[in-house]
């Protein structure tokens, strides 16, 4: 009979370099990248219901802090949007559905075309608020003939409301566990 052994990481103190990090504008910079990447598709390590919950965390929670990181979060997720918006506009839906870092397969792609017929630009901010399909109408917008500008502003108005949503109940939990 074989016998598990379990690894157990404690950490009695944070590391100096990365209290630094966390305490000085470099965890904003982080942030923002972090960001860009969810945006883009391109985040794997870290679901985007986390990031926003994880910076507050780590850098702070008062108003200040979460009105910051919000709008930081705002921008760096419309960033991503509107990047992976102009690939799927210029290279097309082949070259969309060839790359590994879009999770997308043709069935899911033509899902999601359905989603955006049916609700047009609708879609975008209600796709944006939405877990686990957040961000993934980017590519039929971007597949549309919807204006750039149009899309950046509705992408952003659903980032706002996602990210303000979750900031809420972050603070709202803490409130309550207090």
């Amino acid at each position: 009979m074989a016998t598990h052994s379990t690894i157990v990481l404690v950490a009695d103190r944070t590391p100096q370099w990365l209290e630094s990090v966390l305490t000085s504008d470099g965890a904003l910079v982080v942030l923002f990248c972090l960001c860009v990447m969810e945006g883009a598709m391109l985040l794997r390590f870290m679901p985007s219901e986390l990031v926003v919950p994880a910076a507050l965390a780590l850098i702070g929670s008062t108003i200040h802090d979460a009105v910051t990181i919000v709008a930081i979060a705002v921008v760096g997720t419309t960033i991503g949007q509107a990047t992976l918006f102009v690939v799927a506009r210029r290279a097309g839906r082949e070259y969309v559905l060839r790359k590994r870092w879009v999770p997308l397969t043709e069935s899911r792609l033509e899902r999601f075309d359905g989603w955006f017929d049916r609700w047009g630009r609708l879609a975008i901010p209600m796709s944006n608020t939405l877990l686990f399909v957040r961000g993934l109408l980017t590519v039929p917008a971007g597949l549309s003939r919807i204006d750039w500008r149009t899309f950046v502003t509705l992408s952003a108005l659903g980032s706002l409301t996602f990210q303000s949503v979750l900031a809420g109940l972050y603070l709202l939990g803490g409130y309550l566990l207090v």
